[in-house]
């Protein structure tokens, strides 16, 4: 995932490897994600940190399957 600021690339989140069963609403994942942590006030590098973990979520799932926020928790706990 790319961070850009007017135009410009600032910083770029690697994604990490792990079985991908379906990437059906992993794009949807990460503007609602993105969009959320925004506007409750993070950084765009929180928020870009943040939808990337949980896109990485989803597309260990079969199919569209919300998010719990145990496994959201998990994965960013382990991405330190």
């Amino acid at each position: 995932m790319a961070i850009c600021k007017e135009g410009t690339v600032i910083e770029i989140l690697p994604t990490e490897a792990r079985e991908v069963f379906d990437v059906s609403g992993a794009g949807d994942t990460v503007i609602a994600t993105l969009t959320a942590a925004l506007a409750t006030g993070a950084n765009p590098h929180e928020a870009a940190k943040l939808a990337n973990a949980a896109a990485g979520c989803v597309v260990g799932h079969m199919g569209t399957d919300p998010i719990r926020l145990s496994e959201l928790k998990a994965r960013i706990q382990n991405q330190v």
